[in-house]
């Protein structure tokens, strides 16, 4: 059966928990002088590794990225938001039962990013920090779920270009790659993998 997650406060919790107040702030942040940023959707997919995630290693993704700096600085503050799922159905050959599995990702990057503004409306940028990650497995027969979940820090790395349209409006590409070490039933397994999405948001 599933395990009681009553009052415990995951890494990814408290992370999504910082990223709504930065969300919230960042009008804010905006109107005050000197600062430039970006908030922008993302949606694609994240590839995790075959050996652990069989079935389910080709997951959608979803996520919000932001990142902000005062004028002069050289890099700016990356706080990034991804979850990835997939679905699936096994049958057992020996008995026949059908089991729906299911698995999932949240994944919480914070670090630094490098954008080059040369250019009015092109911006490639880099960037890389640490990753933290809660992945679950879960499975489903005759009506009894079952699931493992884990919790882990590791680290990302990324790059993408967006194109300013008009005066605020963004649209370009992110990809990256994270790695974190998870467990599940006392199985180690990457929760991290490789990351490529289409991005839409705004400029400041």
């Amino acid at each position: 059966m599933n395990k009681p997650l009553t009052g415990r406060l995951t890494p990814v919790a408290a992370a999504l928990g910082l990223l709504a107040a930065l969300v919230v702030a960042l009008p804010n942040a905006a109107l005050a002088q000197g600062w430039t940023g970006n908030v922008n959707a993302l949606v694609g997919a994240k590839e995790l590794d075959k050996n652990d995630w069989e079935p389910l290693e080709s997951q959608d993704e979803v996520g919000i990225l932001v990142d902000f700096k005062r004028a002069g600085w050289p890099v700016s503050i990356a706080v990034d938001f991804l979850r990835s799922d997939a679905k699936d159905t096994m049958i057992d050959p020996a008995s026949g039962l059908a089991a729906t599995i299911e698995g999932e990702t949240q994944e919480f990057d914070v670090g630094i990013r490098k954008i080059w503004d040369r250019s009015a409306k092109a911006r490639p940028y880099i960037g890389g920090g640490l990753a933290l990650i809660s992945a679950e497995i879960s499975a489903e027969v005759l009506g009894v779920r079952v699931s493992a979940k884990d919790d882990a820090q590791g680290a990302w790395i990324g790059r993408g270009v967006y194109w300013t349209l008009g005066k605020a409006f963004n649209l370009g590409f992110d990809v990256r790659y994270s790695q974190a070490d998870v467990k599940f039933l006392g199985v180690d397994g990457d929760a991290g993998g490789t990351h490529a999405g289409l991005l839409l948001g705004f400029h400041w």
